[in-house]
């Protein structure tokens, strides 16, 4: 990062994750080859070498129906992925009426950079998150919970939000989108092909010799580790493609807000904070942190909050204060309770409120009197008396 420059790093990253969709393409008909195989060596009597190419050709045969399928999946999840998000999580659309203090930090940042400003959902949640969803200008959108705008001052949230808003600007949205979409069309194949195995979808043909057997098993045990291994790598392949992003998405916000310590103390306050119940696996992928870990952090799909939060430091230049507790909300500024009636006094966004009394006074302090001294005596004018 410090040798290249943020940008380059972000051109270089492009392009590596492009290979990497590429692969998962790949891995679609690697999917439907392994399919194919599957059923001769079910449904056929023959070696295993006659038996793998029968599958190239039925792999063939099935390739532009493969391709149409994930196309008209991508197009599903383009057209409704943000719906079924927001059904998932409770994401509400808010304006500058309801979230005026967060409104206006996301406008500034937009303004500042000319950037089109998304639509800004809010998530009624306790816990620390934010995320970033669309497939173009009209779709994005950054979604934030109620603990994130309640634990984090002004220049943290806005932090964050430079933070989802570099995730937009560099593509990550629309790119891991279409990730978790063809990962799922493998797993979606995968648990298929197990269920036509293993729950009596399909039955060995009868008729064959010991060594026809061996070799229609031998054929079946290749497919399903082709299937096994297309799985694993379209797993391995989408945290790729999400790790690599957060480290520049952490970057990209200290570039916007030119405050590292902000950034830094924003990630030590959501560390351990930002679990969201009702999202799946792949909605918190999009976060901000996933604290959700895998197998010795072997699919972890975020890079663990003490190696971001080192990099900031090293390159960025800011201050790490360790690990820090959320503050206490601020009871100070409320007024007492009414001794009467034993309510509370209401409040406003900007503290507690008065309530106007019978008889207002007026905004304005009251001035003291203006003393004109004595009166001059008058000369007389052109057109009548005046003072000299």
């Amino acid at each position: 990062m410090a040798a290249y420059g943020l940008y380059t790093h972000i051109q270089a990253n492009k392009r590596r994750s492009i290979v990497l969709l590429i692969g998962l393409f790949f891995l679609v008909y690697l999917m439907v080859y392994a399919g194919a195989l599957a059923a001769e060596a079910l449904s056929s009597d023959a070696p295993p070498g006659l038996l793998l190419r029968r599958a190239v050709l039925d792999a063939v045969r099935a390739a532009p129906f493969a391709t149409l399928g994930t196309a008209v999946w991508i197009w599903i999840a383009y057209k409704f992925h943000q719906g079924m998000i927001d059904a998932v999580t409770g994401g509400r659309i808010v304006n500058r009426q309801e979230a005026p203090r967060l409104y206006n930090l996301l406008e500034n940042l937009c303004i500042s950079r000319g950037i089109t400003m998304p639509k800004l959902k809010l998530i009624d949640d306790a816990n620390l998150n934010a995320f970033a969803t669309g497939m173009n200008d009209r779709q994005y959108s950054i979604t934030v919970t109620s603990g994130l705008v309640e634990g984090l001052d002004d220049a943290e949230i806005e932090s964050v939000l430079g933070h989802e808003l570099t995730h937009i600007r560099n593509g990550d949205v629309r790119l891991l989108v279409i990730a978790v979409i063809i990962a799922g069309v493998i797993s979606f194949f995968a648990e298929l092909v197990y269920r036509l195995l293993f729950q009596g979808g399909w039955r060995w043909s009868g008729g064959r010799s010991s060594s026809d057997r061996r070799g229609s098993s031998l054929a079946l045990l290749i497919a399903l580790a082709m299937i096994a291994v297309a799985w694993l790598l379209s797993i391995v392949i989408r945290l790729a493609l999400s790790r690599r992003r957060e480290y520049l998405a952490d970057a990209g916000s200290v570039e916007l807000t030119k405050n590292p310590d902000a950034m830094i103390s924003a990630l030590r306050k959501i560390e351990g904070r930002g679990e969201l119940a009702g999202a799946t696996s792949a909605v918190m992928e999009m976060c901000i942190d996933n604290p959700r870990e895998g197998f010795s952090n072997i699919f972890d799909t975020h890079p663990p909050v003490g190696d971001r939060v080192a990099a900031l430091v090293r390159f960025a230049g800011g201050h790490d204060p360790g690990p820090l507790a959320l503050p206490e909300p601020d009871t100070s500024l409320r007024l007492p309770e009414n001794e009467t009636s034993g309510e509370v006094a209401p409040t406003g966004p900007w503290g507690p409120r008065q309530e106007a009394a019978e008889n207002p006074k007026p905004f304005l302090p009251s001035r003291p009197p203006v003393e004109l001294g004595p009166a001059e005596p008058e000369e007389p004018g052109p057109w009548g008396p005046h003072r000299s």
